[in-house]
């Protein structure tokens, strides 16, 4: 489906944040998990303030909304389905991890660049892209 305007690319974002800090939210509480639990918690603390933060970046810049249509940008490409975090055994958790916080990443960084015409909302696309990036970082070492 494509994402053609800036309500689209921020619903979309928004459910992003709402999936994977359900995610975390099971996998921290999953024993698996167990090494692993606080830092999982803090990733779906998170991910509940990237939502209040796209929230808030929607209700600062309605007015400021274009009419001018996005073109190719499919979210199809960014979706992604991960079984059920309860259910996983620790390396499943930061296997599935990883993929979340880099579909996310792309995500974010495409989106920023595609709604370049909008700054403010455009500069906290690419805030999320850096914060899951961080994440990224985090989750990689407890890989190695």
């Amino acid at each position: 489906m494509p994402l053609t305007n800036f309500g689209a690319i921020l619903n979309f974002a928004e459910k992003v944040e709402q999936t994977d800090m359900d995610f975390y939210r099971q996998a921290s509480e999953n024993t698996a998990a167990a090494p692993h639990q606080e830092l999982l918690g803090t990733f779906a603390r998170e991910s509940k303030k990237h939502i209040s933060l796209i929230q808030r970046t929607r209700r600062e810049n309605v007015t400021e909304m274009i009419l001018e249509p996005i073109r190719d940008f499919v979210r199809d490409s960014y979706q992604l389905t991960v079984d059920d975090a309860g259910a996983m055994d620790g390396p499943a958790i930061l296997a599935a991890a990883v993929k979340l916080e880099r579909r996310a990443i792309d995500y974010y960084s495409d989106a920023a660049e595609k709604i370049r015409a909008l700054p403010e909302v455009s500069r906290a696309l690419k805030t999320l892209a850096k914060k899951r990036a961080q994440r990224l970082g985090q989750v990689e070492n407890l890989n190695a």
